[in-house]
């Protein structure tokens, strides 16, 4: 790993993934940028707060590629949070990739936090943030990945948070979608004094150079400013899908053609934070 003063810092930096459409490639963007920047030596934790577990799966299929291991869990993540230690159920994947798994239970977190903290709307949403601390000390990133909908998960995922990577698939609803998710952060800063900042617009192409992903990204680029936009996106890759039945491979063209695209989009992102960070310490 690139000597950097990400890796010289103390504390994990939170980066959740975020837009209020579905299906927008927010979990497989997340995933697959922790996988590429555990293969670049940062050590990574990618937090499932999705009930759907959409990430979860996928990690635990690629766990099972590289260990032949079936995982099974006497916890679950509710389980954890009531005992306030995430930390036993966070599971390896492989060399400096680890997981906080999600579970169809966690769709109950709202109606704990309603009862653990019956008048206080700001207590619920920092919360999270409390119990997320104690793993910092033990990674480069922790990553979140987040349900498309205004919820007190996703707020709470948004206060534990540094930055921000908004992903944009490429159509109009995807759009307006991160123009509302965009301006819902500042929201959050407002009502609950969240300290967060934007990475980047991840681009995410529907059709590889068909005209209307061609027009929404050029809305995009006026809407946010290009410097705002990564440079590098991510194209329509077919391999992609296969991943979610098989886990994440690595064994033929096909593979290392994904591998090698979110290598350099990783690269990217971490330029990204690093511009961020020096600019906050100026």
């Amino acid at each position: 790993m690139e000597e950097n003063s990400v890796s010289e810092k103390k504390e994990a930096i939170v980066v959740t993934f975020g837009n209020f459409k579905g299906g927008t490639g927010k979990t497989t963007n997340s995933t697959m940028i922790a996988h590429a920047l555990s293969q670049q030596g940062y050590k990574v934790l990618l937090c499932d707060q999705d009930p759907q577990a959409n990430a979860t799966s996928l990690y635990l299929k690629t766990k099972a590629l590289v260990t032949d291991e079936i995982v099974s869990f006497n916890k679950t993540l509710m389980a954890a949070i009531q005992d306030e230690d995430l930390g036993q159920i966070v599971t390896p994947i492989k060399e400096n990739l680890y997981l906080l798994p999600s579970f169809s239970d966690f769709a109950l977190y709202p109606r704990f936090l309603e009862k653990k903290f019956p008048d206080d709307t700001v207590a619920r949403v920092r919360y999270f943030s409390t119990l997320l601390e104690p793993l910092k000390q033990d990674y480069d990133y922790i990553f979140i990945d987040v349900p498309p909908t205004i919820s007190i998960i996703t707020d709470a995922a948004l206060y534990a948070s540094d930055f921000v990577v908004v992903v944009l698939q490429t159509q109009e609803r995807s759009l307006q979608g991160a123009e509302v998710f965009t301006g819902y952060l500042q929201s959050l800063i407002d009502d609950y004094g969240a300290d967060l900042d934007i990475v980047g617009i991840l681009p995410v192409l529907l059709k590889n150079g068909a005209a209307v992903d061609l027009s929404t990204l050029e809305s995009a680029r006026e809407i946010f400013g290009p410097e705002n936009l990564f440079e590098n996106i991510v194209n329509n890759m077919e391999r992609l899908k296969r991943f979610d039945i098989t886990g994440i491979t690595n064994e033929d063209m096909h593979d290392r053609k994904v591998h090698k695209s979110y290598d350099t989009i990783a690269k990217e992102f971490i330029a990204r934070v690093e511009a961020e960070l020096a600019e906050v310490s100026r």
